[in-house]
């Protein structure tokens, strides 16, 4: 992967970002935790503003989350057990001693960094026993075929000349990526939420292609599918079943005994 595409696309989109995208379940930190043999420390890398971070920290007992963005930080979501500092990927802080953490996680972020400098910076700070998961979510699916196939039109087609080279990497789960590690066989769940109208539009706004169409002049293409979905959807407020797939990689950094 080249950073040439590595912009961050989210820096003035903090609030949006917290409000409108996707929580992932519980049940992932969990799994992640049974996986890991410390649970003392887990590192969020490119946490945005705290998404999978807070759900970490119902399986960890201290969390970091790690974002380049200051909007990004200063949005993000409060929890006892969560420290929030910006820092980029390929740079962690000095205050992550070497060996002391025993998940790096990087969700929905790791195809925007500079893979290298990420790992030798994960391979640093990893414990022994440590793991690495690099964990995205495909495109949504909403139960109502109508309304998912106007949905996956504005995704694919409208938009496809929009997106960064680097969006290709999600669309295969990260299986293109370089992965220095010992991979573990993991069947992640699928995210699922009940949306709004507003809501999707809201998720849709929050896309780093419908920012870069704006730049474009091209702002016309989300109120043209908000149009036609308002036209598909009926009542606004109703809400539709909405499913994320969840894929990825992940991975031993350093195994005891290995």
């Amino acid at each position: 992967m080249t950073h040439t595409d590595a912009r961050n696309w989210f820096d003035e989109g903090g609030q949006a970002y917290a409000q409108f995208r996707p929580t992932y379940p519980t049940s992932l930190a969990a799994e992640l935790a049974q996986l890991a043999l410390s649970t003392d420390l887990a590192v969020d890398v490119g946490c945005g503003n705290g998404q999978f971070t807070t759900t970490l920290a119902e399986s960890f007992d201290h969390v970091v989350g790690l974002d380049p963005s200051h909007e990004q930080i200063a949005n993000a979501a409060p929890h006892p057990r969560v420290e929030y500092q910006q820092a980029p990927a390929e740079s962690l802080p000095p205050t992550l001693g070497d060996g002391s953490v025993g998940l790096v996680s990087a969700a929905q972020a790791a195809h925007w960094f500079d893979l290298p400098r990420f790992y030798d910076e994960v391979t640093r700070v990893s414990a022994d026993g440590g793991i690495i998961a690099l964990l995205c979510y495909g495109i949504l699916r909403i139960d109502d075929p109508s309304i998912n196939r106007r949905a996956q039109q504005f995704y694919a087609e409208d938009l496809d000349a929009y997106w960064p080279p680097s969006r290709r990497l999600v669309e295969r789960e990260y299986r293109d990526l370089p992965f220095p590690f010992e991979e573990i066989e993991f069947q992640a769940p699928s995210i699922q939420k009940r949306l709004t109208l507003d809501a999707l539009l809201g998720y849709f706004s929050t896309w780093s292609a419908v920012r870069a169409a704006r730049e474009a002049g091209q702002a016309r293409l989300l109120e043209d599918v908000g149009r036609d979905l308002a036209e598909l959807w009926g009542d606004p407020a109703t809400e539709r079943l909405t499913t994320w797939p969840i894929g990825g990689r992940v991975g031993w950094v350093r195994r005891t005994g290995a």
